[in-house]
Order: structure tokens, then C-alpha cells, then sequence
């Protein structure tokens, strides 16, 4: 596949970036290259689809390969997932082939136009080299302000993009964010949801410490008592996953018969 994509040196600075491992690093900027840089029509879903710049329909495998050694399918898997709460992508799938969609892809990658300027001019030079010369420099002057426009939506749309624990992780003084440390709290973001982890971070530092794993107990613990509570509901907590909710429920049927045959005992579970 031909052409070039464009990388705003800000992207290096963005949660999407410093909280991802290794191996979505260069999923994303794999993704990046994958994505089509003009109209291109695919057979998806049975039928014939056009295809916008910004999308392309692939599937994991052809992901992984193209990412390269050291990147598997579930890392794959894993990354689009991550992504798209970020709203970097979208991700359409079938049991073939999935659609990925590159969300504000003219945002990210400047047209391809800035040729046509320059073409423009030299058709239009037949009368004086004063004239080109002047049509050349009002071209320069509008490419150059459509560049700063699009530069600057394009830092527009990361600021409004990045989430809010990784400031409030050294704002409120848990300390520097390492490659470590960034893995692990977007780790609780995936499994928790940004909101609860953010409420669990303010109560580590009221609590007085500044570890994770602090913030990580309050968080299990928090989806423990939310799923006791609900068990007799047979709904689950919006912080805890289906199956997390079954075993809560299994768990707490166990302990009943048990609490039934050993009347007088007290017995204690950890769950």
C-alpha cells in the first residue's frame, strides 16, 4: 500500500499512548497504515461497500502479521478494544472480516492537496513571471494557514480525547507515571471504568497512601458489596463483568446451604 500518514509529536504525551503496552503502540500505528487514504469499494457483509478514507476491512490475523513479530492476535484483540474507548476507532465485526474505522481520520491526516496549488500556478503562468510569482506566494500563505488551522484541531481533538486519571495520578501526588505504572492504571480503567477508578484514586490519597494496589483493593471490594447487594436481583453492577456476577451469585447459594447444615457455626468467606 502507497502513501504516508502524518504523526503529531503530541500523541507521545497522550494517555492513548503512554498507557498502552508495547505491543499497542505499534498496533495503533499499524492501524494507521492499514487505514485507506482514499475511496476504496470491498465485498463486506455480502453486498459491495464503499469504503471512506480512514476505514478498511480486515480481520485480527492480518492485523497481527502486519504489526509483526512479537504480536499476537489476543494483543490485537486486546488493543482494538482499548482503542475504542478511547474513540480513536470504531470496530465493526463479522465472524470473516471487521470494518475499523479511524474516528476524525481528515483530523489526523491532512488531504493530500497541497500540490494542487503549486499545479494551478504553473497552468496559469503565460502572462508575466510577476503574476506566478505573486499567485505562488498567496498559495504558500493559504497552505501554510491551512496547516496551523488543521494542526490545531488536531491538539483540539486529543486534549478533548484524554481522560482524566492519568493527570489526576500525579496531580494528586501518587507520583511519575512509568511505562509500569501506566499499564497497570489503564489496565483499571479497563476493568473498572474510568469514573470508579478516578473516585477509588481520591479515596487512596484520603486514606493516606499512594498505591495502586491500594486503589485496585477499594475497587474489588467496592464490586464485591455492589454484587451482594444485587445478587437477589439477577442484574449486574455496571463496574462488574457477567461472569464476575454469576460467581458472586453461586458463591453466596453456597454459603446459605452451608450456613443451613452448620446451624450455630459461624463461618467466613472471602469472595
Amino acid at each position: 500500500m502507497g502513501g504516508w500518514i502524518k504523526l503529531h509529536r503530541q500523541l507521545t504525551d497522550k494517555p492513548i499512548w503512554t498507557g498502552s503496552t508495547p505491543e499497542q503502540k505499534v498496533i495503533l500505528i499499524t492501524l494507521l497504515t492499514m487505514a485507506n487514504h482514499r475511496e476504496k469499494e470491498w465485498d463486506w457483509k455480502g453486498k459491495r461497500y464503499k469504503a471512506e478514507p480512514g476505514q478498511f476491512v480486515t480481520s485480527l490475523p492480518s492485523i497481527a502479521e502486519r504489526a509483526g513479530k512479537g504480536v499476537t492476535i489476543q494483543n490485537v484483540r486486546t488493543a482494538l478494544k482499548r482503542f475504542e474507548k478511547y474513540e480513536f476507532l470504531t470496530d465493526e465485526s463479522t465472524k470473516q472480516n471487521r470494518l475499523i474505522t479511524i474516528v476524525n481520520w481528515a483530523i489526523y491526516q491532512q488531504q493530500e492537496n497541497e500540490s494542487t496549488d503549486e499545479l494551478t500556478v504553473n497552468q496559469q503562468s503565460t502572462n508575466s513571471q510577476l503574476t506566478v510569482n505573486q499567485q505562488t506566494t498567496n498559495s504558500q500563505l493559504t497552505a501554510n494557514k491551512n496547516v496551523r488551522t488543521k494542526e490545531g484541531k488536531n491538539v483540539k481533538n486529543l486534549e478533548r480525547l484524554e481522560p482524566n486519571a492519568f493527570q489526576i495520578f500525579e496531580s494528586e501526588g501518587f507520583g511519575t507515571i512509568s511505562s509500569f505504572i501506566a499499564e497497570m492504571l489503564g489496565s483499571l480503567i479497563d476493568d473498572f471504568g474510568e469514573d470508579q477508578v478516578i473516585q477509588a484514586m481520591k479515596e487512596t490519597r484520603v486514606n493516606g497512601s499512594t498505591s495502586l494496589n491500594y486503589t485496585k483493593s477499594i475497587l474489588i471490594n467496592q464490586n464485591k458489596k455492589r454484587g451482594m447487594h444485587n445478587a437477589s436481583n439477577s442484574r449486574t453492577s455496571s463496574g462488574i463483568s457477567p461472569e464476575e456476577s454469576a460467581r458472586i451469585s453461586e458463591t453466596n447459594e453456597r454459603r446459605k446451604r452451608l450456613a443451613g447444615n452448620e446451624s450455630g457455626r459461624n463461618s467466613h468467606y472471602s469472595f
